[in-house]
C-alpha cells in the first residue's frame, strides 16, 4: 500500500495530527484502515468509489497527515474483523473517531442500532431518527460513512427491498447481508 501525503496548503503540517494507515485482508478483498490516537477513522474497501477524495477530506477535517504503520486501534480492529468474518463478532468495540457535524453523527449512531442480521429501509432509518422528511439527506450521509462494516450502512436497503448503492459495490453489500443472515439467530425481517 502506498500512502500519499497531502502537501496542500490546506493542512498545517506543523500542527497536524497523524492518521496511521494499514491494509487489512478480508474475504471480500483488501481494506484500507486508518486510525488516529482517538480511534479508527477509516475502514474502506480498496475499490470504494472516490476513495482518494475520502482521504483528502479526512485529512482536512482532522488537520492530519497519513502515515503507513500500526497503532493499538488498528491492531484491535484487525482482530475484531477476523472475528466478524468468522461469524463470531456481531458488534464492534474498537474506539471510533468519526468527525462530522451533528446531523452526520446522529445518522451514523442510528446506523449502529440496526441489529446484526437485519435490514432497515431509508424510511425506517429516518423514522428512527424522528426525521421522516430527511430521507434523502440521511441516504446521502450514509454514503459518506467512512467506516464500512463497523458502521453498517450496508444494512440499509430501498423501500421496495432493492439493493441500493454501496460505495464498494452492490455485490459486496449482498455478500455482507447474506453472511450476516447466515450467522444470525434473527431470521425474521431479513432480506434473503
Amino acid at each position: 500500500m502506498e500512502i500519499q501525503h497531502d502537501s496542500s496548503k490546506d493542512i498545517d503540517l506543523a500542527g497536524s495530527s497523524v492518521i496511521t494507515m494499514t491494509e487489512i485482508s478480508t474475504p471480500l478483498g483488501p481494506m484500507l484502515a486508518g486510525a488516529t490516537s482517538e480511534g479508527v477513522c477509516l475502514l474502506e474497501f480498496t475499490n470504494r468509489i472516490r476513495l482518494e477524495k475520502e482521504f483528502t477530506d479526512l485529512q482536512k477535517l482532522l488537520n492530519a497527515v497519513l502515515v503507513t504503520g500500526r497503532n493499538q486501534h488498528l491492531n484491535q480492529l484487525e482482530d475484531e474483523l477476523i472475528e466478524y468474518f468468522q461469524g463470531k463478532r456481531k458488534i464492534f468495540s474498537v474506539p471510533l473517531h468519526t468527525p462530522g457535524n451533528e446531523f452526520s453523527q446522529a445518522v451514523w449512531r442510528t446506523l449502529q442500532k440496526i441489529p446484526y442480521g437485519k435490514t432497515w429501509t431509508y424510511k425506517e432509518q429516518a423514522e428512527m431518527m424522528n426525521n421522516p422528511k430527511a430521507i434523502r439527506a440521511i441516504a446521502s450521509t450514509n454514503g459518506r460513512n467512512r467506516l464500512a462494516i463497523i458502521i453498517p450502512c450496508h444494512r440499509v436497503i430501498g423501500s421496495n427491498g432493492t439493493m441500493t448503492g454501496y460505495a464498494a459495490g452492490v455485490d459486496k453489500k449482498k455478500w455482507l447481508l447474506k453472511f450476516e443472515r447466515n450467522n444470525s439467530e434473527i431470521q425474521e425481517g431479513t432480506l434473503f
